[in-house]
């Protein structure tokens, strides 16, 4: 064993650096603390809210971080929208308590909440398997802060520039809003790329995110947490997707078995209120939707005294 140590010894300690530096690297955690790096949407919401990690929650993907506004509620939720975010995010969130909700979770699902194979943003905290070094799971980003990094060094060192050595442009840290409303045309071009990409789905094809609303509807049952669903706006001007009927009576089933209330707004607004199919505009529609999800929990608080 000595022979083996002494006859591998640089290989060896090779490996003990880059394991002990990948742990000094993930303890620091500069995809959260750093403003070099690119922030995902969970990150965002918690720079936002002072590093807060519990609370009563608003969960749902883009839909809720552009029809809800916070700061104009009275129900005290935090909004917790993530980019392209599902059930199965939600259910990987508390299984890991990466946040303890607390008093109430509001649920949102749109056409795309519970689509297992939508893509995602792969940066979410629960996506890192434990085995997995931190500087590869997050190799893109460190290329694009390092490549920076070195840029800036070589600019100050040839300009004598000691501001521009460790200069850096902080990454964005707020979360995509939609303003206005897109022209006609590219909104017929979107739905002709949901209908071919999603248009032909049906329940197989969302059976991740159904096992994921059971084991969400157990822990608030074992918790005593509070649950409301809301079923989000799609604009009306376009089909709904075919998928949605029997998508909605699945969920709807699931919900009246844990006697969670129901809020379907999906075909309630009008087209003038969207910026695109799914996304309310931030100046019309967004402070009608506010108003009515407090209006709705708010009669639901009453009702339960």
């Amino acid at each position: 064993m000595i022979a083996f140590f002494r006859k591998n010894s640089f290989v060896l300690l090779l490996l003990a650096a880059f394991v002990l530096s990948d742990v000094l690297i993930s303890i620091w955690d500069p995809m959260v603390t750093s403003r070099r790096f690119y922030k995902n949407d969970f990150t965002k919401t918690l720079y936002h809210h002072g590093w807060l990690d519990h609370g009563p929650v608003f969960f749902g993907n883009s839909s809720v971080t552009g029809a809800y506004i916070e700061e104009q509620s009275k129900s005290g939720l935090i909004e917790l929208g993530l980019s392209y975010g599902k059930l199965t995010d939600l259910q990987a969130l508390l299984e890991r308590q990466l946040f303890h909700v607390e008093d109430q979770l509001v649920i949102a699902i749109d056409v795309h909440t519970m689509i297992d194979s939508l893509e995602t943003d792969p940066t979410y905290q629960w996506f890192k398997p434990w085995y997995q070094p931190y500087v590869y799971t997050y190799r893109d980003y460190f290329r694009d802060s390092g490549s920076e990094a070195v840029r800036q060094l070589y600019e100050g060192t040839l300009e004598l520039n000691r501001s521009k050595l460790f200069a850096y442009v902080p990454r964005w840290i707020d979360k995509e809003l939609y303003y206005g409303k897109k022209a006609d045309d590219e909104l017929k071009t979107k739905w002709d790329d949901y209908e071919r990409r999603f248009g032909w789905m049906s329940q197989p094809d969302y059976k991740d995110n159904l096992q994921a609303l059971d084991s969400i509807l157990r822990y608030a049952d074992d918790h005593k947490l509070p649950v409301r669903v809301i079923w989000m706006p799609w604009n009306p001007a376009y089909p709904v997707p075919k998928y949605m009927a029997g998508l909605q009576t699945t969920v709807n089933q699931k919900l009246a078995q844990h006697q969670v209330p129901v809020l379907d707004l999906l075909s309630t607004y009008k087209p003038a209120q969207f910026h695109d199919l799914v996304h309310l505009s931030r100046e019309v529609g967004a402070p009608v939707f506010t108003k009515e999800v407090d209006a709705w929990l708010q009669s639901l608080a009453k009702s339960s005294k």
